[in-house]
């Protein structure tokens, strides 16, 4: 497994993919969970994607014949690797709480 950090853009990508999504439908959600603070241009985002793709993080969906849209879905390593995030980033959170004595998630600013 991979011990480095993801990209903001490749957590929320991942996110995203724990539904199917095609491209635009991934910037999207990418936006939206952010609370549009996260824009993903196309380049970024086709080039995440390839990426995820190589490393097995995520599939392409077989598409209907006609459509032009591929969707995406996250796989079981692609999870085991958001989830490994998610820890990272809660031992980030506890320790700058611990240190700091502040909870941004009560809103204390002491």
């Amino acid at each position: 497994m991979s011990n480095s950090a993801l990209t903001e853009a490749v957590y929320y990508i991942l996110l995203s993919l724990t539904q199917p999504l095609h491209g635009y439908g991934i910037m999207q959600n990418v936006e939206q969970l952010s609370k549009g603070r996260v824009k993903l241009a196309a380049g970024t985002l086709y080039g995440a994607i390839n990426t995820l793709l190589e490393k097995g993080w995520i599939t392409a969906l077989p598409g209907e014949r006609d459509s032009r849209k591929k969707e995406y879905q996250i796989t079981a390593l692609g999870r085991e690797m958001l989830s490994f995030e998610l820890l990272r980033l809660t031992e980030l959170i506890e320790n700058g709480i611990c240190i700091l004595g502040v909870d941004p998630r009560k809103g204390d600013n002491s």
